[in-house]
């Protein structure tokens, strides 16, 4: 551990936050010549206060112990490449249409890799009215069902959050093709075209 860049993410910070060193010393109960200690690299936080420090800088401890935040590249506007993230154990969605560091339950989450669909895996789609009609067999038991299904294109996503125990169907407007996405809690994350 480098304690100048540690020192330097934390002055950053802090001051992105808008707090002076006596403030952000108060909200740690601490003087403010610790936090100047700590920013002029002279020493590091107490790992009792790293839970702490990180949620009034607003970063993750890995960050702030390792110095510097990663940057994520800009990836185009393409909607159809973004990444899907769901929380094994409360089943949240988090989306990003670029590289992200995402966390939900106290679990750094992994970007899914999405398995094209064949044969029974695939979605009924068929077109009514102007809509894409989306259907299923698929089981909907409350410890295996389609938690979402999302129609990407290039500029957008729409995201129909499905149910246990509800009949897997959803209606979405149909604009152009695109790329659809479902994730099968027991399964993982599957695509086909449309």
């Amino acid at each position: 551990m480098d304690s100048s860049k540690i020192g330097g993410l934390i002055a950053r910070l802090r001051k992105e936050k808008g707090y002076t060193q006596k403030e952000l010393a108060d909200r740690l109960n601490l003087s403010d010549r610790t936090i100047s200690k700590w920013e002029r690299g002279r020493g590091f936080p107490d790992v009792s206060l790293l839970p702490d420090l990180s949620a009034l800088l607003g970063s993750n401890i890995e960050d702030i112990l390792g110095g510097e935040l990663p940057v994520n590249e800009f990836v185009g506007g393409n909607m159809k490449k973004s990444n899907y993230f769901v929380c094994p154990s409360c089943n949240n969605l988090v989306l990003s249409s670029g590289n992200a560091t995402v966390s939900c339950c106290g679990r750094k989450l992994e970007p899914l890799e999405a398995i094209k669909a064949d044969g029974p895996d695939k979605l009924q789609v068929t077109e009514t009215d102007g809509q894409w009609f989306i259907e299923s067999d698929h089981p909907m038991d409350k410890d295996h069902y389609i938690s979402f299904i999302a129609l990407a294109t290039g500029e957008s996503v729409q995201i129909i959050k499905q149910y246990p125990e509800w009949a897997m169907q959803a209606r979405l407007p149909k604009r152009r093709h695109g790329t659809l996405f479902w994730y099968c809690t027991q399964h993982g994350l599957f695509y086909q075209y449309i």
